[in-house]
């Protein structure tokens, strides 16, 4: 499948009153063209981080993207100037921000808020703006769409303020759409109505879809390949259902032994020990050792790279190398 976004080796920093601190450590994932990826990790691992870094929102100060490429369509949107990520954004990569009520202006009606987004990108009539948003607002499964174009967003539910904020980063027919927690504050039922309009979505525009979440269940149904995040680099990539059956990385079989099964009766959910480590302290090597149950002496001391395991699979663990091998016997052996 041909890359639509390739992201290497990023590196986003932040200058906190403790120093500079490293969110995003060596970042590298790809997107094909009409694809589904889910990034998924705990919370503060980086994800939200990497989506406002490819679109260059990341607040400067303090944040800054230090190194590394971010190719979309082969260009590299780090060379950029800003008049140009502004055509970019909305027009070839939209995104849906975690909050609806937030992420809409409150003083504006909602209509107004499309109509501005339609703006950016497309020389319309007044007439003919309002009728692409109406248009929209159909294709989002929001009902009375004429009544809803004059209506602000507290007179709206939760569920319809996120439809809005689909239709808004939809209505230029995107190739990219960068969904982060499209589901979070919202009640079972919507949550299902919403991902399966992006399923239907989807496939009637032809769109790619980077889906940020730490919903094992939401990446279970939209997601074709899934990559894990941890204290701010990736330490596993694999197809999903390979991911669900046989997950290789400690941390990602921590994170699914944490969902709740209807087919095993257990008195309590799995967990992980430990917390996730502060941006200023990173422990040394692996970053996840002190929590990791098959820890070693060499997962404390080196990092371990992002490696191929055959299959469309890639981890970063010691674990099953012959260099643990060869430490661990080391340990036996004292």
């Amino acid at each position: 499948m041909k890359p639509l976004l390739e992201i290497e080796n990023l590196v986003t920093t932040f200058d906190t009153e403790d120093g500079c601190v490293t969110a995003l450590d060596g970042v590298s994932l790809s997107v094909g063209q009409g694809e589904t990826v889910a990034l998924v990790g705990e919370s503060g691992c980086g994800k939200s981080v990497t989506s406002l870094s490819i679109l260059r929102l990341v607040p400067s100060p303090p944040g800054k993207v230090e190194a590394g490429r971010i190719l979309f369509e082969g260009e590299d949107l780090l060379a950029k100037s800003e008049p140009q990520m502004r055509e970019i954004r909305g027009r070839d990569i939209a995104m849906i921000f975690q909050e609806p009520m937030t992420s809409l202006n409150p003083v504006f009606t909602c209509g107004s808020q499309l109509i501005e987004a339609i703006g950016q990108h497309q020389r319309l009539t007044a007439a003919q703006a309002k009728e692409k948003v109406l248009e929209m607002l159909r294709l989002v499964g929001i009902p009375l769409p004429d009544q809803r174009f004059d209506e602000y967003p507290h007179q709206m539910s939760g569920g319809m303020r996120q439809r809005v904020m689909i239709g808004m980063a939809l209505c230029c027919a995107p190739k990219l759409l960068i969904a982060d927690e499209p589901t979070t504050a919202l009640d079972v039922t919507i949550q299902a109505q919403i991902l399966d309009l992006l399923i239907k979505l989807k496939k009637k525009m032809g769109m790619a879809i980077l889906l940020i979440t730490h919903d094992m269940g939401v990446v279970a149904e939209m997601a074709e390949r899934v990559v894990v995040m941890y204290a701010g680099k990736v330490i596993e990539e694999a197809p999903v259902r390979e991911l669900f059956r046989a997950p290789a990385h400690p941390y990602t079989r921590g994170l699914l032994d944490s969902i709740p099964r209807l087919d095993v009766r257990e008195d309590q959910l799995g967990t992980i020990p430990g917390n996730v480590p502060s941006l200023g302290s990173m422990p040394s090597g692996c970053r996840f050792h002190p929590r990791c149950p098959h820890a070693c002496g060499l997962c404390a001391e080196r990092v371990p790279e992002l490696r191929e395991t055959g299959g469309g699979r890639k981890v970063a663990c010691w674990l099953g190398t012959p260099g643990m091998a060869v430490a661990g016997e080391r340990s036996a052996s004292r």
